[in-house]
């Protein structure tokens, strides 16, 4: 039980510093267009669109990155709290 709660814990936190490398890149349009930023907004983007529907950006300032890797990591610490009960 113990590989299965690591895998999954390791897995959300890369996606945890995807969604970071998706917020720095929007910074810069360049990397943000490149290749390798398209294969990252390909992976965050479906995640960040749910709560861009309930998260308008404030003007030039997009909060909802701000929000969901608050959820992710709620969602982490119950993985945690769930697997500690098992």
């Amino acid at each position: 039980m113990a590989y299965i709660e690591m895998f999954i814990l390791t897995a959300v936190n890369i996606y945890f510093y995807l969604i970071i490398a998706s917020v720095l890149m929007s910074w810069i349009p360049s990397i943000k267009e490149s290749r390798f930023g398209q294969f990252i907004t390909s992976l965050t983007d479906p995640y960040l669109d749910i709560f861009r529907k309930f998260i308008p950006p404030l003007g030039m300032i997009d909060i909802s990155p701000i929000i969901a890797i608050y959820a992710l990591l709620l969602a982490s610490r119950g993985i945690q709290v769930l697997f500690g009960m098992l």
